[in-house]
């Protein structure tokens, strides 16, 4: 406390002095507070100073540009040929201006100047006119647009939801055009239009497992849509399902008493009493397609027996179980038959099956369509039973396309179609053993399509070369509207022949496509059948040795096949 007392007394031994001369001085005191005074504002005056002379420089600049001193040169900025003056970027300038006038006086009256200059009226009366417009020109839409699916006849929304669903089906669509409105449900629910139905993955996803509760929206969905909308169905199809198979065709058979074809596509666990079913409800069902699905074959024999007769379209696949259907249909199970088809998948290696012609030709004499798609039938004969004298007298379609080897001869297509001289459309892709001389000698006089070609075979190219095509083009040449030789061996003057038959015959117009893919035409015996076939819209040429590298392609168009003739 000692040592501090002398400071603080040397502390006012220090100021009372400054005070004391400060009062006896007079004039020197107030003198000295005017220096002190200027030293402490000496900066902020030199800055106003600056400012000022910043001012006086950019206030008697004219109104087109602006002024600003830089530390070594002046700025000079235009403002005229600003995009955003006398635009609609008022705001944000007004934003800046309030920023401005915090910093000082002399730019806020500097901005306030440069406020009347601008144009203000014309950004604001812009805008108003543009929202007149545009409520001119939207209020007529609302009112001529909004409601003009409820004002069309019920008649014709029927009529355009036909041709869609010709094009892509009843299901989902008619399900989704008739939740828009009133009008559209009504429409949607005509009868007319659910005449052919084809369901298919509408509620699950294949491979997924089914929850007890979509299991049972599934069915109430399909109870709902068999009593309010399957009251005229033809046709129906189910594709792709693995479970309620047996109840979705019970529900069908039960409220679709018009049931006319029924199919069943890449389905599992058709059970017998589904055929039962069929057997007490469906009394007008003709055709039946089970192709590529898993069913119980006892059921579909017991249908046969009982209701064969009604039955005239029969679509099934190769297997060791399903083949029974062929042998009871041989049998007489069906004699109104019209159309037979046996098929099997392309990756399936037991492809042989047996089949009793002539007791098929007895037991079915109206067949008019008969398909054996990659399957090698053998042919076999039945112990006890007469030889058929008729044969197919209404055949149209025979079908033996095969992708592996077959063993059809032309004794074994002779014992088919010795009766068939309805024959429009004859399919032998594959069938190697077959020679000219052996189709010439068919009865069939008015032949469409011969499709010839040899596709998928081993011992292509290492066969020797075929003569006599000229007996088939020169049999046909009137009535061929498609002729099939891919890959056959025929020499290059059989070829040149063959296709002088067909030019022959151009007058009639008739011949439509032409593959001639793999063989070994030439120039010369192609430019007759280009140049007088006037109706020729397909022809291949890929993979033709003796053609030139820019010609050997596929020709569609009868454009494309014109610009063709000058090539060769």
């Amino acid at each position: 406390m000692e040592a501090e007392a002398p400071t603080h007394s040397e502390r006012s031994e220090d100021t009372t002095p400054s005070t004391s001369s400060t009062s006896g001085q007079g004039e020197d005191g107030p003198k000295t507070k005017k220096v002190s005074l200027k030293r402490t504002t000496s900066k902020p005056t030199n800055a106003k100073s600056k400012k000022r002379k910043k001012a006086r420089v950019s206030r008697p600049v004219p109104l087109g540009y602006t002024v600003h001193q830089g530390e070594d040169m002046l700025l000079v900025i235009s403002s005229s040929t600003s995009q955003y003056d006398g635009s609609a970027w008022t705001s944000q300038k007004k934003g800046s201006k309030k920023k401005k006038l915090t910093k000082g006086k002399g730019k806020a009256s500097q901005i306030k100047k440069k406020k009347t200059v601008r144009p203000k009226p014309k950004v604001a009366n812009n805008p108003v006119v543009k929202e007149n417009e545009d409520t001119n020109l939207f209020v007529p839409q609302k009112t001529t647009d909004h409601r003009w699916g409820q004002s069309l006849p019920e008649e014709v929304l029927v009529s355009i939801f036909q041709m869609v669903v010709v094009q892509d089906g009843a299901v989902p669509f008619l399900c989704r055009v008739g939740r828009v409105c009133r009008l559209w449900n009504a429409a949607a629910s005509s009868p007319v239009l659910w005449r052919k139905v084809t369901v298919g993955h509408c509620w699950i996803a294949p491979g997924k497992t089914q929850l007890p509760k979509t299991e049972m929206k599934i069915k109430e969905t399909f109870d709902w849509m068999a009593q309010n909308r399957f009251s005229q169905l033809r046709n129906f199809s189910l594709c792709h399902w693995k479970k309620n198979v047996t109840y979705a065709v019970e529900v069908v058979s039960q409220f679709c008493p018009h049931l006319r074809s029924l199919k069943i596509s890449y389905c599992t666990g058709l059970a017998v009493t589904a055929f039962q079913s069929l057997s007490l409800h469906s009394q007008s069902l003709q055709g039946i397609d089970l192709q590529y699905s898993e069913f119980q074959v006892e059921g579909l024999l017991e249908y046969l027996e009982n209701h064969g007769s009604q039955i005239k379209q029969i679509l099934f696949t190769h297997g060791i179980k399903n083949d029974r259907l062929l042998s009871a249909i041989t049998k007489g199970s069906c004699p109104d038959l019209e159309l037979l088809e046996v098929n099997t998948k392309l990756d399936s290696k037991d492809c042989e099956l047996p089949v009793f012609i002539h007791a098929l030709q007895m037991a079915c004499p109206k067949l008019k369509t008969f398909r054996m798609l990659n399957v090698r039938p053998l042919h076999k004969t039945m112990r006890n039973s007469a030889d058929s004298t008729l044969g197919f007298p209404l055949l149209e379609e025979l079908c033996i396309a095969t992708t592996s080897y077959s063993y059809m001869t032309d004794k074994d297509l002779w014992d088919i179609l010795f009766g068939s001289t309805r024959l429009r459309v004859l399919d032998l892709r594959g069938c190697s053993r077959i020679t000219p001389s052996g189709l010439s000698s068919l009865p069939c006089l008015e032949l469409e399509c011969l499709f010839w070609g040899q596709y998928f075979c081993s011992n292509v190219g290492l066969s020797s070369p075929k003569k006599e095509l000229h007996m088939v083009t020169q049999k046909w040449s009137r009535t061929l509207q498609q002729l099939d030789i891919a890959n056959q061996l025929f020499s290059e003057e059989d070829l040149e022949i063959a296709m002088s038959h067909l030019a022959q015959a151009s007058q009639a117009d008739t011949l439509h496509s032409l593959n001639l893919s793999g063989t070994r035409i030439t120039p010369p015996a192609l430019r007759p059948v280009v140049g007088q076939t006037t109706a020729l819209s397909y022809l291949n040429l890929s993979s033709c040795r003796y053609l030139p590298r820019g010609i050997k392609r596929i020709y569609r168009g009868q454009e494309d096949i014109r610009q063709l003739l000058d090539k060769l």
